[in-house]
């Protein structure tokens, strides 16, 4: 799977977790904090994998078109 691909999983599992936090915030605020801060956590495990996928992404496509050769 190329990091495009598993970037746009990542960011559609990010929507859906940011979709459930939100209905829950505003749904169930008190009732399901351990639900919660575990979404949240996702969200943030996804946020982080985005950016480093993001960054090989950038650093494979600046190698193959020769930036950086100086």
């Amino acid at each position: 799977m190329s990091y495009k691909q598993r970037i746009k999983q990542l960011e559609e599992l990010h929507r859906s977790l940011n979709e459930q936090v939100d209905a829950l915030e505003k749904n169930h605020p008190h009732v399901e904090t351990q639900r919660l801060v575990e979404l949240k956590k996702k969200k943030l495990q996804c946020r982080d994998e985005i950016a480093r996928l993001t960054k090989l992404q950038w650093e494979e496509d600046t190698q193959r078109i020769g930036y950086g050769d100086e």
